[in-house]
């Protein structure tokens, strides 16, 4: 008994003692049609910013973080030169966004804010022309020694711009965690949001995985952006080419090259049955992959990419359990559809098959719209959640497997679960007595 207290004391001081675990620089993207910089992280962090000039040069360090790779160097716009990223030291990773010879940007230009801990978005708001110098040096990734004139980081007091955040349930962490040394085979990444207090769980909610079909949920909401812009209608025909027929789930796929389905039943299959050729043909509707992913770009989602068509069974598209709860904020708080549009969306989602994942979780009365994704190596669900009660929660997880693992279904449903008893009730103990 004395050797199992003296073993228990020496784990707690080990674990006590030990460094906490470093972010890792999750991805990165520039879009030079709105000079904007989007920055993701695995795990919080406070960015650190600076300007210097003669070349203009924003520098961007982020503490505590982790570069995957060497430096990184690549070319952008008439306006910016080039964007570098390297490590200053073991621990800091630095992101330098120089501007290109005769441009500059005043620092009450420049607007650093958060929409959670791990995702920070850098916007140029105004960059203008100055006089040209040609006589400089290049820029190494050292601590400078010239003048550096800091930047104000905005808070991240709201996610995705809309809903405001309250603290991360740490009781509610415990218990994830707790579940997941039990299946450490697996590899989840998670995000759930209270709606009404916008307390959430965050494990890995960065963390880029195979998008599988979840792909499928923010080109639903493309569609009806364009049915609610006019330029498409629900009752429009869809001819099925050959070339947009695939294999994997969904049955349009045993019909002839030449059947026509109406938009609404074909974007009903693609979502409820995951059918995967509906969806080729919805995409090719909506102008291809470039364009869908330019718009997931405008809504923030910064990890959401369709690199090829469905069935993408290598797992080359991709996304993240907060993009998706991202997408799911955007539409509970009318950013991107009417309601008209909003209201079909939910109905549609509503009636997704797939009853294995989060549903399974969930209490009686519990009514979610979500989209399910599966590969052999992936598992994900997201959608958003209302108890009886009418209060709300989105909810978002992806999961990496051995492959045909089953018992990630497992994992899904009692993290569900647990998310579900929490908010239940911690809602109950909120009533007045």
């Amino acid at each position: 008994m004395k050797l199992r207290f003296f073993l228990l004391s020496v784990i707690s001081i080990l674990l006590l003692s030990s460094p906490a675990k470093a972010a890792r620089l999750e991805s990165w993207r520039f879009d030079p049609s709105q000079n904007q910089l989007n920055l993701t992280t695995d795990s919080g962090v406070k960015p650190k910013a600076f300007l210097i000039n003669n070349p203009t040069r924003l520098v961007i360090d982020l503490p505590g973080t982790h570069l995957k790779s060497d430096t990184i160097r690549q070319r952008f716009s008439s306006t910016i030169r080039e964007i570098r990223i390297g490590k200053v030291d073991s621990k800091t990773t630095r992101i330098v966004v120089e501007l290109a010879p005769g441009y500059t940007v005043a620092p009450d230009k420049l607007l650093i804010k958060g929409d959670s801990s791990s995702h920070w978005v850098v916007q140029f708001s105004s960059i203008e022309r100055v006089a040209v110098n040609t006589s400089l040096a290049p820029v190494s990734y050292t601590k400078s020694t010239e003048e550096q004139t800091p930047i104000l980081i905005g808070d991240n007091s709201t996610f995705a711009g809309v809903v405001s955040l309250g603290k991360e349930i740490s009781q509610l962490n415990s218990q994830v965690k707790a579940l997941m040394a039990r299946y450490s085979y697996l590899q989840p990444g998670m995000f759930f949001l209270d709606l009404e207090t916008g307390n959430y769980l965050d494990i890995n909610g960065e963390k880029i995985f195979p998008a599988a079909s979840t792909i499928k949920f923010p080109i639903l909401i493309a569609l009806f952006q364009e049915i609610d812009a006019g330029r498409v209608k629900l009752n429009d025909s869809l001819v099925m080419r050959r070339d947009l027929m695939t294999g994997g789930s969904g049955t349009m796929r045993y019909k002839r090259p030449g059947s026509k389905f109406s938009l609404l039943e074909t974007a009903t299959k693609m979502i409820t049955i995951s059918d995967n050729t509906a969806t080729n043909m919805i995409i090719d509707r909506l102008g291809g992959k470039a364009k869908l992913n330019q718009r997931f770009r405008t809504w923030g989602l910064q990890n959401t990419i369709i690199r090829n068509l469905l069935g993408d069974f290598k797992g080359t598209n991709t996304t993240s359990a907060k993009d998706l709860v991202r997408l799911s904020a955007l539409i509970t708080n009318d950013q991107l559809l009417s309601n008209n549009s909003r209201s079909k969306v939910l109905d549609i989602m509503s009636r997704v098959q797939n009853r294995s994942l989060l549903p399974k979780g969930l209490g009686k009365g519990a009514v979610i719209s979500h989209k399910t994704g599966t590969l052999g190596i992936i598992l994900g669900d997201a959608g958003i959640v209302q108890m009886p009660t009418g209060k709300r929660y989105l909810a978002g997880i992806m999961v990496r497997r051995p492959f045909g693992d089953a018992r990630a279904k497992s994992f899904i449903s009692q993290v569900s679960r647990l998310v579900y008893g929490y908010l239940e009730h911690s809602r109950l103990t909120q009533l007045p007595k």
